[in-house]
């Protein structure tokens, strides 16, 4: 779920205080549940002692203990690190010293990629919402979530873009909108658009808006670029405001479906929706596109975590055609 509950007013509880400064700061929910975790685990590490009773050498005996003891990747460590950064520096105001801890040393894992042959038997076994779903991740290296919270106002369809608003990072982007998928989402954006006056006509049809937009628009809810080009098939009761209102469609859902998927095509990969946008960078670069363009449609703040797609470009690492395959039969 990527709705926050709410948090009770000058509640004396810790965690609380912290995720009430996370939504003043405008951190993504999903920052707010990873901080919060990594936060909860150093806690319960040091015995359930308080955060301002402890500093740097709790933190440097936390952080070596995921590289050493917990065999943590680098990227997890670096993830805890920004967690507690954020607890002292931001929240408990007492910025950490100079850290000294074990750096963890696991290599980062390849990601997984279909060939185009294997993306379009998966396709071809999803329907409906499910397939324009995956073919727009295939097809613009859109996240899932970054996809499933698509506004009808993002798909700029004179511009030929999708516009991805707060993505990873707190990041806006911009990236292509295929040739072949303008007609299919031309018809998606007409059906939420019919959905959204159903609801109104019912009482209904105000979507949630973000960042306190809603005070700023009081009419925004209800328009119709503002709602989510995939909507949930049902209302629900939205548990910040309580009231009533259309979501859009949970990863959880899509990604059961394309899981099914996969394993109607055969495939035996562990696939799932981020393979897609994987297959999307591989296939840029099979193409001979510039790692610099791929970087900047995927989101990515590092070039280097694009880079990870050179060693399974199609033809092999770094695309080397093996002396073998010159031998004759």
């Amino acid at each position: 779920m990527d709705v926050p509950p709410p948090i009770a007013s000058r509640s004396p509880r810790l965690m609380d205080q912290v995720r009430s400064l996370i939504r003043i700061r405008g951190l993504a929910y999903q920052t707010e549940k990873t901080y919060v975790f990594w936060i909860k685990r150093f806690i319960r590490f040091h015995g359930v002692r308080h955060p301002s009773l402890m500093g740097t050498p709790e933190v440097e005996a936390f952080l070596s203990h995921l590289a050493v003891q917990a065999n943590a990747s680098a990227a997890t460590q670096r993830v805890a690190l920004n967690a507690l950064i954020f607890l002292y520096r931001e929240f408990l105001g007492t910025p950490l010293d100079n850290l000294h801890y074990e750096l963890s040393r696991r290599p980062a894992r390849l990601p997984t990629v279909f060939s185009p042959e294997e993306a379009q038997a998966v396709i071809g076994h999803l329907e409906g919402v499910f397939r324009l779903v995956a073919l727009i991740i295939y097809g613009s290296g859109l996240r899932i979530n970054e996809t499933l919270r698509l506004r009808v106002k993002d798909v700029d369809f004179g511009m030929q873009q999708i516009i991805v608003r707060n993505g990873k990072g707190a990041k806006d982007r911009v990236t292509l909108l295929p040739n072949t998928l303008i007609a299919p989402l031309t018809e998606q954006t007409e059906f939420a658009l019919h959905l959204h006056q159903s609801d109104l006509a019912r009482g209904y049809g105000a979507v949630y808006l973000p960042n306190g937009l809603a005070r700023k628009y009081p009419n925004a809810s209800i328009e119709p670029g503002w709602q989510y080009l995939f909507p949930a098939p049902e209302l629900s009761i939205d548990p910040r405001s309580g009231i009533r209102r259309r979501h859009h469609l949970l990863a959880r859902t899509v990604q059961k479906k394309f899981k099914q998927a996969i394993r109607q095509a055969g495939i035996h990969k562990p696939g799932n929706s981020h393979t897609f946008r994987h297959s999307f960078a591989t296939r840029l670069l099979e193409a001979g596109y510039d790692i610099r363009t791929i970087q900047k449609l995927l989101g990515h703040s590092d070039v280097r975590t694009t880079e990870i797609y050179t060693h399974v470009v199609r033809k092999g690492g770094f695309g080397v055609r093996s002396p073998v395959d010159a031998l004759g039969s």
